[in-house]
């Protein structure tokens, strides 16, 4: 299993909305996530707006292409898009992993 880190930039006039949505996430997407190998995903954020993300999967480029080939993930990205700074695309476009440097087991 790949443990999986990624750090994204809400904009702090939406965050606190950006929380409410997260507390309230779709069963539909919650689902999804899961079948197509999201595991233990979670999202952190700081008063400034900055989000960082954790999950584990097996292959993450294979977890983003399942999660991209469904209608619920199309909906959550672009009502989750007008929450970002700096994103050129969809939310989940802009995940790039951070490289693990320490881990304790």
């Amino acid at each position: 299993m790949r443990r999986v880190c990624f750090v994204l930039k809400v904009r702090e006039d939406r965050l606190e909305e950006y929380r409410q949505r997260h507390a309230e996430v779709w069963p539909q997407m919650r689902r999804a996530l899961s079948e197509s190998g999201w595991h233990n995903y979670s999202l952190f954020c700081d008063e400034r707006g900055t989000v960082v993300g954790y999950l584990e999967t097996e292959d993450f480029d294979a977890a983003r292409e399942a999660m991209a080939g469904t209608e619920v993930n199309a909906r959550w990205q672009a009502e989750m898009a007008p929450f970002f700074e700096g994103l050129d695309g969809r939310p989940d476009e802009g995940m790039v992993p951070l490289t693990e440097i320490f881990h304790l087991p």
